[in-house]
């Protein structure tokens, strides 16, 4: 008898009207948490390319910036500098940069770079992840009697030639890397993007 009193258009209302508000709900609190997968500003920020102005750069002078919470050096090196580089490789750990993770192809050369004079690398040593010091003085230093210019780092003693490739003998294991990066013109740099046609 109680069966009969029940309206069944009023509870298919009730049942399709329940089911939109607990969809509708079920959405609403979807948003926030699906939004939560996204990386904050802050992250997307900090992985974005670096663009950097490199035209007052003087031969020999070194300029840094943070890309990716890191410091990457950008080095204008001299001629000098230049000629030296190939008197090393009987000193170095990989002179040819033979290890493949530590530069894009493009910069697999001996001056491991696009343009020769311009250097840029990544300016965290191999070893532990110091900031090596830039010493491009041509001249015998306490830590080598045969300096021809590079990097040293102080904490451990590892040392880099003007190309950021290892000396053997010491704790770095690796040459510094050389980050992605192109040629914007010929006084600007973009750091964490690779040349237009390079894999």
């Amino acid at each position: 008898m109680a069966n009969q009193d029940v309206n069944p258009g009023r509870r298919r209302f009730l049942t399709a009207t329940t089911a939109v508000v607990g969809a509708g709900g079920a959405m609403v609190a979807a948003v926030p948490f699906i939004a939560s997968w996204q990386p904050s500003a802050r992250a997307e920020l900090a992985g974005a390319p670096v663009t950097e102005n490199f035209a007052r750069l003087e031969p020999g002078q070194r300029m840094t910036v943070t890309w990716r919470g890191q410091p990457v050096f950008i080095i204008r090196r001299t001629p000098q500098q230049l000629d030296l580089l190939a008197s090393q490789d009987s000193r170095l750990r990989d002179p040819s940069s033979d290890n493949l993770d530590q530069q894009p192809a493009y910069a697999r050369n001996p001056h491991r770079s696009v343009k020769p004079e311009l250097l840029v690398l990544v300016g965290l040593c191999t070893h532990l992840g110091c900031v090596p010091l830039f010493r491009p003085e041509v001249e015998a230093q306490p830590f080598d009697s045969e300096w021809k210019g590079g990097f040293y780092c102080p904490c451990h003693n590892s040392r880099f030639d003007m190309a950021g490739r290892v000396y053997a003998g010491v704790p770095a294991p690796t040459n510094l890397a050389v980050p992605p990066y192109r040629f914007v013109d010929d006084g600007t740099l973009m750091i964490g993007v690779d040349p237009e046609g390079a894999a």
